[in-house]
């Protein structure tokens, strides 16, 4: 199960998601079982989400991406995946995740995650940038309150800091330290959400996630669990060749 991006593809296929059956059933017992849910209201609450236009999540591809997932042998599939194009209203910019979930009710967090955690770090990307922004401005106004005398001399005095800072600055394209901590703030709530949900046994059920942000050129990946991001290269022979480029988090490996 996976999700893969493609240049080349020219016979694209729709992804838009078909709508899931509803069904009514009579209720035995005014308990709720942990873990049940309510698939009328799950489909209300998901539909919007389901009609953004570049939201992929179903097997099917687009012109620049394919998804597909296949039920095993085990039981119910727990893989869910996404791929979003103009993400956070970028234009040059993909978000793709792959969830392998586990446990009793590892199909539903899942798929909670996928539909939840873009949407965090959608929202945390957009908050870090507009402070970033706010503090350039600070810094901008600040220095050209200062006399040219004093500003030979801070400059003089950070001659050897400043380098330094330009040459890490170099190794990594602009958004890097943005998403970097965009990416950690949405993990950290999606985990604290799902231990609070009400309805979803947490405690022996999870899932795996391996997602990143592609914006131009650059990939960006934050990951948790044993999925695995791959990039498809060629060689000198222009053979395509698999490069790994996340390492599996598991209790066993250090």
């Amino acid at each position: 199960m996976g999700s893969c991006f493609s240049a080349e593809s020219r016979s694209p296929i729709p992804g838009s998601p078909s709508s899931p059956g509803l069904g009514i059933r009579k209720r035995k017992s005014s308990r709720k079982k942990l873990g049940s849910r309510n698939p009328s209201f799950d489909y209300r609450r998901e539909e919007p989400l389901h009609r953004i236009p570049g939201r992929l999540f179903l097997n099917g591809s687009s012109e620049i991406a394919s998804l597909f997932t296949q039920q095993g042998k085990k039981g119910t599939n727990q893989d869910a995946m996404i791929v979003w194009e103009n993400f956070a209203s970028r234009a040059d910019t993909i978000f793709c995740g792959v969830f392998d979930g586990h446990g009793p009710y590892g199909h539903m967090v899942a798929k909670r995650v996928r539909d939840s955690l873009p949407l965090k770090l959608s929202s945390h990307w957009e908050v870090n940038i507009t402070s970033e922004e706010v503090l350039r401005e600070i810094s901008i106004n600040t220095a050209g309150s200062i006399n040219s005398e004093d500003t030979s001399f801070v400059s003089a005095d950070e001659e050897p800091r400043a380098s330094a800072d330009l040459e890490e600055t170099e190794k990594f394209p602009e958004f890097f330290q943005t998403l970097k901590e965009s990416f950690l703030k949405a993990f950290k709530v999606m985990d604290r959400e799902l231990r609070m949900h009400a309805t979803i046994d947490c405690f022996c059920s999870g899932t795996t996630a391996v997602t990143l942000i592609k914006q131009g050129q650059h990939l960006v990946i934050g990951n948790v669990g044993d999925s695995r991001a791959v990039l498809g290269t060629r060689d000198k022979d222009d053979s395509l060749v698999a490069m790994q480029l996340t390492v599996d988090l598991k209790p066993n490996l250090p």
